[in-house]
């Protein structure tokens, strides 16, 4: 297999500034994407977007708060009013927050408006037009947590469990449109965030040598890569389908 190409395709990549957001959307415009970033900071995006078109590439910065349906929709018909269409939609906006018993409800709300109402938000928002084409690929960045236990983040990985079960429902509703929907479920992933939050192990050992990468935990471009690899038309037949990126001890 050679290099992937997304030439000429059009995608929305939210959460499109943070850690694995940035990485999944530079990997697409190397790949030859027109990209539509969208998170709620304006700066953070700008930021990112001339990056990608003083190198030469197609970014437009949105601002979007992607548990808004009228900020989702606004974001969607901008994208369509500048690039003609929506070939690819990358949910990757979300977020764990831990909850002790007296605010349960309260997290209980902001994660799954965050976590798997976004995810409707924008599908639906897309959805119309990828069928009207006969054509699309919707990607949902989920989390291990939606497959394994998850103590103290109870409300986070119910959100996860949902989108991973939405993936499959929806790959199966939509796939006479020829859309494909996937789902990747990273680990802990070594973003700078989460360095700042908790130390990782090194990715060397006493000696200096290499660890081997399945006992690291993953980087964003790990996720990049995926998310990349089910973007292009290389997985054309594969739909309805979770994939973790992990490390061996969430196995």
């Amino acid at each position: 297999m050679g290099k992937l190409e997304l030439k000429d395709k059009v995608a929305i990549v939210t959460g499109g500034a943070g850690g694995i957001g940035t990485c999944i959307v530079r990997s697409f415009n190397e790949a030859g994407a027109k990209v539509i970033i969208a998170s709620r900071n304006q700066e953070n995006l700008d930021k990112l977007a001339a990056e990608i078109n003083s190198a030469g590439g197609q970014a437009l910065a949105i601002a979007t708060d992607v548990c808004d349906r009228a900020q989702v929709e606004n974001m969607v018909k901008q994208a369509v009013d500048k690039f003609g269409r929506v070939d690819i939609l990358v949910n990757n906006a979300g977020g764990g927050a831990a909850a002790k018993a007296e605010d349960t409800l309260d997290v209980w709300d902001s994660q799954i408006a965050l976590n798997l109402t976004s995810v409707v938000n924008c599908s639906m928002a897309v959805i119309k037009g990828m069928i009207a084409q006969k054509s699309g690929k919707i990607i949902n960045i989920s989390s291990v947590a939606g497959v394994r236990k998850s103590p103290g983040l109870a409300s986070y990985a119910a959100a996860k469990a949902a989108v991973n079960s939405l993936t499959k429902n929806w790959a199966s509703s939509w796939a006479p449109y020829n859309i494909n929907i996937n789902c990747v479920a990273p680990g802990l992933t070594a973003t700078e965030g989460i360095k700042k939050w908790r130390a990782l192990p090194d990715e060397n050992d006493e000696q200096g040598n290499p660890k081997p990468p399945l006992t690291l935990h993953p980087k964003p471009e790990d996720t990049a890569e995926l998310v990349l690899f089910l973007a292009a038309p290389e997985s054309d037949r594969i739909t309805g389908e979770t994939m973790l990126i992990r490390h061996f001890a969430e196995l």
